[in-house]
């Protein structure tokens, strides 16, 4: 044997190029424009209203609870009708409701819908009528139940796809969705109400910013390079912007005690709640069309599985 051979064997073929058959990316980019992500966005701010308006109602806040029941109707309303519009006509909505797949976000999300929009609705009426106080209160529970769960369960329809930003996230967005979403329905809250009597509203706006933050941190922290579609091009912008608002918006609502601040601070949150979830959709997008965020992780996996087992020692 020669000197030397204990290293391994050189590889004599070059590093291959991150290129596909006729250029075309590895993973297939989604054809989503800009109704998904507003759906994202308007369900998740309907999900953590109606939490709020519960928690609200129940702690004797009646202005701040009527707030957030029609913000959550309106938003659900908007984000339904946005669904809608992506798919092209309601009989495709409808059509997905033929069966219920626990192993399918999608199918579970289409029912998480149908059981919260009619108690967002009927909440809502209840509220703004002055009638049915009962069945209102009921209603109210029954969407603030149901409202985390359609808050939450875009973030796993994304993580479920094969586009390496969103799957390699999938540890982190369902804790950055939850918390964009409490920040927007507390700056919701802070732009409906006065701050005096918005002090609920504040303090999950105050909590859903710090969680989103710390979701965005980790998520860049444990990806590593992985995270590069979140943090250039348009996404990077975006989810810079996010965090800009969430910051701003989550330390006014802490501290203001100025009408003006408070619903600027509200209107920060909202806005940064939107930005993120375009920013999430289009780093997905991104990774994507570049075959290299689909090539070296794949690579980075089979290295570390191909790691040479060091074999025991013979006894003597």
């Amino acid at each position: 044997m020669k000197a030397g051979s204990e290293r391994g064997e050189r590889p004599m073929v070059a590093q291959a190029d991150f290129t596909s058959y006729f250029g075309r990316p590895v993973v297939k980019e989604t054809v989503w424009g800009r109704d998904i992500p507003s759906y994202f966005f308007l369900g998740g701010l309907a999900g953590a209203s109606s939490a709020l308006a519960a928690g609200a109602q129940l702690s004797g806040h009646a202005e701040l609870a009527r707030a957030a029941k029609v913000g959550a109707a309106g938003a659900i309303s908007m984000s339904m009708a946005a669904l809608v519009h992506d798919l092209g006509r309601p009989a495709r909505f409808v059509n997905m409701l033929r069966v219920f797949k626990v192993t399918s976000p999608m199918s579970v999300g289409t029912w998480l819908l149908v059981a919260y929009t009619p108690c967002s609705l009927a909440a809502a009426a209840s509220a703004v009528a002055g009638r049915l106080s009962r069945a209102g209160l009921a209603a109210t529970c029954g969407a603030a139940v149901v409202g985390p769960g359609v808050a939450a369960y875009t973030s796993v329809l994304l993580a479920d796809t094969a586009a390496p930003a969103w799957y390699g996230a999938r540890e982190e967005l369902p804790y950055l969705f939850i918390g964009s979403a409490a920040s927007a329905a507390g700056g919701l809250g802070l732009c409906a109400v006065a701050p005096a009597r918005a002090r609920p509203a504040a303090r999950l706006a105050a909590a859903g910013a710090a969680t989103e933050l710390a979701a965005e941190w980790l998520l860049d922290r444990r990806l590593g390079a992985g995270a590069e579609p979140y943090r250039s091009g348009r996404a990077g912008k975006l989810m810079r912007a996010g965090r800009m608002l969430a910051a701003f918006g989550g330390a006014g609502a802490l501290v203001s005690r100025h009408r003006a601040v408070s619903a600027l601070s509200g209107a920060a949150l909202l806005a940064g709640s939107a930005v993120t979830r375009f920013g999430v959709v289009e780093a997905g997008r991104e990774s994507a069309r570049d075959p290299r965020y689909t090539v070296v992780p794949q690579r980075e996996r089979l290295r570390h599985r191909e790691q040479p087992l060091r074999m025991p020692e013979a006894r003597a």
